[in-house]
């Protein structure tokens, strides 16, 4: 079956076309960034990302920039290009294998973007300040710096042994687990349910 990509934002309302947040997502907005990319049955995909426009909602939604940012394809792109290496740490890191080289250069390079300290600044009215320089041109390069960190404090914090893959197929968005949940969701692990039941009635069927 092909696959088709919407590209549109989030919408948490039950029935909407993606689901809300996964476990663990409000608190590392790097496990919302990795999510952003859904995958549904039929081969369904949509990307919150997938548009300049589509990217810019997403970093307001979540405190990344500012509205009317102005976003373009190339900005979307960066963003998108460091959800793939933030998944490819979340699932070496799930299945116990080595983090592949080339996401830990990308997500380093994306760490060292933009300053940490706040710069002094001088106004006739407040006279010596800090604040954190965010020109337009550089918003996205402070969102990328830290989404970039909050994927380092999640891969080593002790919020990581909680760290794993919905249980759903074909979902492919990740979570925090809570006790013996692995579902990202009310609707995935509902489908991960009726999948076992109608297992066993196959089996039992051809016993």
């Amino acid at each position: 079956m092909k696959e088709t990509v919407t590209a549109e934002p989030r919408r948490t309302a039950p029935g909407g076309d993606t689901p809300p947040a996964a476990p663990g997502a409000e608190q590392y907005p790097a496990l919302d960034l990795a999510n952003s990319l859904i995958v549904a049955p039929g081969g369904h995909r949509t990307d919150l990302l997938g548009t300049p426009a589509a990217a810019e909602q997403w970093l307001v939604e979540h405190g990344l920039a500012p509205a009317g940012t102005g976003m373009i394809d190339l900005c979307a792109a960066l963003l998108r290009s460091l959800r793939d290496h933030v998944r490819a740490l979340l699932a070496a890191h799930v299945a116990g294998l080595p983090a592949p080289a080339e996401a830990l250069t990308a997500v380093n390079e994306a760490l060292t973007r933009a300053p940490c300290a706040d710069l002094l600044h001088w106004d006739p009215d407040r006279g010596l300040y800090r604040e954190a320089s965010h020109p337009v041109t550089r918003i996205v390069e402070h969102a990328l710096a830290a989404l970039a960190a909050d994927t380092a404090d999640l891969l080593t914090g002790p919020d990581a042994e909680r760290l794993t893959a919905c249980g759903s197929t074909p979902c492919n968005r990740y979570l925090l687990r809570h006790g013996r949940r692995h579902w990202c969701s009310v609707r995935c692990g509902d489908r991960a349910r009726a999948a076992r039941a109608y297992a066993r009635r196959t089996r039992a069927a051809t016993d």
